[in-house]
């Protein structure tokens, strides 16, 4: 897989994920870029089964990133959901390339989370843009 395939396999699931709402507050946001824009990353991405050595888990623990929305409250986008053999392609490409760029896998993760969200700002939410 290329970088390309694997920020658009992942853009592809958390956009899957919407719509979405805040168990709080019920705040919905549509869209992933509605969410991006309203709420606020909390902390570094968690890739559980890389951090752990586990490149291709039979039970995922999944990838996990949290934001806060402005209640207050935290909100989770997780891995869960992306087919098994999806998300080995995904962690054989993270394994290969935390070692080429000699990151730790929480860093590669931030880093595509980060490219993620430059594509999914640069799209108006009615996706003329």
């Amino acid at each position: 897989m290329t970088e390309a395939e694997v920020v658009r396999a992942m853009r592809e699931h958390l956009e899957s994920l919407f719509p979405k709402s805040c168990s709080s507050c019920q705040r919905q946001f549509a869209t992933l870029r509605e969410y991006l824009v309203t709420t606020t990353h909390l902390g570094s991405a968690m890739p559980y089964d890389a951090e752990l050595g586990d490149w291709q888990p039979l039970s995922p623990r999944g990838t996990l990133t949290y934001a806060t929305c402005p209640c207050g409250n935290t909100l989770a986008l997780s891995s869960a959901g992306i087919p098994l053999s999806q998300l080995w392609r995904l962690l054989n490409w993270a394994r290969q390339e935390t070692q080429k760029r000699g990151m730790s896998p929480q860093e590669l993760l931030n880093y595509l989370r980060d490219e993620i969200c430059k594509q999914a700002l640069a799209v108006s939410d009615t996706g003329n843009d």
